[in-house]
C-alpha cells in the first residue's frame, strides 16, 4: 500500500464530506464498534472502501461502521475511523477528520504506514515506518522542551475521566478536548500540543493512525500507567488507555502528576 492510494481516497472525501458538515443527527445504524452511525459517518466509510477496493490489493479493512471487510480474500489490515468526531461534525463543530493506518502484522508496533486527513481545512498528516512524518509535504516533529504549554485530551466518562486527570490539567498552562483522537495526536505530532492523555479504554483504529504519526515525529507513546502498547492486538475492541507526549521529559513530566508526585 502506498501513500498515494491514500491520499487519492483523501481528495475524493474533502470533495464530498465537507458538504455533509451539519447534516442530520438521525442516526442511520449502529456500527460494529457499538458506536452510533451517522449519514457523514456512513458516506465517507463507503468512499474508503471503495477507493482501498480499487487499489487492487488483497486487504482486510477493520473499520468503525462496517466491521471487517475482506477485498480479493482478505490480507494486509488496513484501520479506518471514517469519520473521528462524528459528534463534532454533526453539530457543525470544525473540528474532525479521517484516520486509516496500514498494519503489516497483529498488533499495534506492526502499524506501517499512517494517513489522517482534517475534512474541515485540508490538512494531511502522513507517516510511514522509519521515514518520518509530514504535514502537507513537509516534515514535522514533537515539542521539544519540557514545558506544559497545551494538555489535550478525551473524556469518555467525564466524572471519572476528568477527576483522574486534574493533577495533570492543573499543571498545563492551558487544556483541551477537542473531540477527535486522531487530530488530536496528529497535531501533537506537528509540535502543537505538549501531551494528550484518553483515560478510558479506546480502540485501535480511533489512534492507529496517529500512534506511527507520534512516533515517526519523536514522540512517546504509552498508556497512562506508562506501559508499551506496542503488543496490544488490532481490533474493534477498546483495549487501551493513553498517555501521549512531545518527548521523554513531558512523558515523565506526565506520570509524576498523575501519580501525584510533584513535577
Amino acid at each position: 500500500m502506498e501513500i498515494e492510494i491514500l491520499r487519492a481516497i483523501g481528495k475524493r472525501l474533502l470533495k464530498e464530506i465537507p458538504l455533509l458538515r451539519g447534516s442530520s443527527k438521525t442516526v442511520v445504524g449502529t456500527g460494529a464498534s457499538g458506536d452510533k452511525t451517522y449519514q457523514i459517518d456512513k458516506a465517507a466509510e463507503d468512499l474508503i472502501i471503495s477507493g482501498l477496493a480499487e487499489s487492487g490489493e488483497q486487504l482486510t479493512i477493520i473499520s468503525e461502521e462496517a466491521g471487517i471487510n475482506e477485498i480479493k480474500g482478505g490480507g494486509k489490515k488496513i484501520l479506518v475511523d471514517p469519520i473521528d468526531g462524528s459528534r463534532n461534525a454533526v453539530s457543525g463543530i470544525p473540528f474532525y477528520c479521517t484516520s486509516i493506518a496500514v498494519v503489516d502484522g497483529n498488533t499495534v508496533g506492526d502499524i506501517a504506514l499512517a494517513y489522517v486527513l482534517n475534512l474541515v481545512n485540508g490538512d494531511e498528516f502522513w507517516a510511514e515506518r522509519g521515514r518520518g512524518t509530514f504535514l502537507n509535504d513537509e516534515r514535522i516533529n514533537t515539542q521539544k522542551d519540557d514545558v506544559l504549554y497545551l494538555v489535550a485530551y478525551e473524556a469518555q466518562s467525564p466524572p471519572k475521566d476528568i477527576d483522574s486527570l486534574i493533577p495533570l490539567i492543573s499543571g498545563s498552562r492551558k487544556t483541551r478536548c477537542f473531540g477527535s483522537t486522531a487530530l488530536d495526536l496528529s497535531y501533537l505530532a506537528s509540535g502543537a500540543i505538549s501531551i494528550f492523555a484518553n483515560p478510558s479504554p479506546a480502540r485501535s483504529f480511533d489512534f492507529a493512525g496517529g500512534w506511527l504519526l507520534v512516533r515517526e515525529a519523536g514522540g512517546i507513546f504509552t498508556d497512562m500507567k506508562g506501559d508499551p502498547i506496542e503488543t496490544i492486538e488490532v481490533g474493534l475492541k477498546r483495549s487501551t488507555s493513553l498517555l501521549v507526549s512531545g518527548n521523554a521529559l513531558l512523558h515523565e513530566r506526565a506520570l509524576r502528576l498523575l501519580s501525584g508526585a510533584v513535577s
